[in-house]
């Protein structure tokens, strides 16, 4: 019912019986946001909860539905790193204002700034263009999309589906061939590399991923 819920609510939705499937998931794919029960058949929430903030390398937004509703269990949950807590049984509609809160908390927003700087590089969402020391770098449209989504991402493994399904909306015409074609653009047309303080990494099986590099002082 709540899996039919959020796809009805515009979300994609993979569903996990077990605590472990869901962490061996978490471990090669990426997602935007967990809704938790407290109670699983192999584990406990707070369990795969602690593994998460110990293993995701971003602060991703944990919702707990549960049947539990006791204040020591809800408090347990908050310490241990639950953005919000639910109670069974839960309202569709509240649900789904739940999780765009938690999502709204976890993700910066841009509150009408257009302009932002990563190091060297400014990306414009106004005029959809990226420069580099003050000079414009020639970009397609999905190009520019797919720089502003690593960039946001930086520092995250970030899944050649969950890129595809976020920059391109799973289009059943692409595969992921297209996402490393695209990567492979950027990488050399912003020219990412540890002098200019970026470097854009893949991660075997998996995707890829933006790091932050110090650049070396100029003796």
């Amino acid at each position: 019912m709540m899996r039919a819920w959020l796809v009805e609510g515009g979300h994609d939705v993979q569903v996990y019986a077990l605590g472990k499937a869901l962490v061996r998931e978490l471990g090669r794919d990426s997602f935007d946001l967990v809704v938790l029960d407290w109670m699983l058949p192999d584990t406990d929430g707070i369990q795969v909860l602690k593994w998460i903030r110990e293993h995701v390398e971003w602060p991703m937004p944990v919702l707990f539905v549960t049947g539990k509703d006791e204040e020591d269990d809800i408090v347990k949950a908050l310490d241990n790193g639950a953005d919000d807590y639910m109670v069974k049984p839960v309202k569709r509609m509240e649900l789904l204002a739940r999780l765009k809160a938690v999502s709204r908390r976890a993700v910066a927003q841009d509150d009408g700034q257009k302009v932002f700087d990563f190091g060297l590089y400014t990306v414009d969402l106004g005029t959809r263009s990226v420069s580099f020391r003050g000079e414009p770098i020639e970009l397609t449209q999905k190009e520019f999309d797919l720089t502003v989504f690593l960039f946001r991402g930086a520092g995250r493994v970030l899944s050649r589906g969950h890129i595809l399904e976020s920059v391109w909306g799973r289009s059943p015409d692409l595969n992921t061939r297209t996402v490393d074609t695209h990567v492979s653009r950027i990488r050399n047309k912003l020219d990412l590399r540890p002098e200019h303080g970026w470097q854009l990494k893949a991660v075997y099986q998996h995707g890829y991923r933006l790091e932050a590099v110090e650049i070396p002082a100029v003796e």
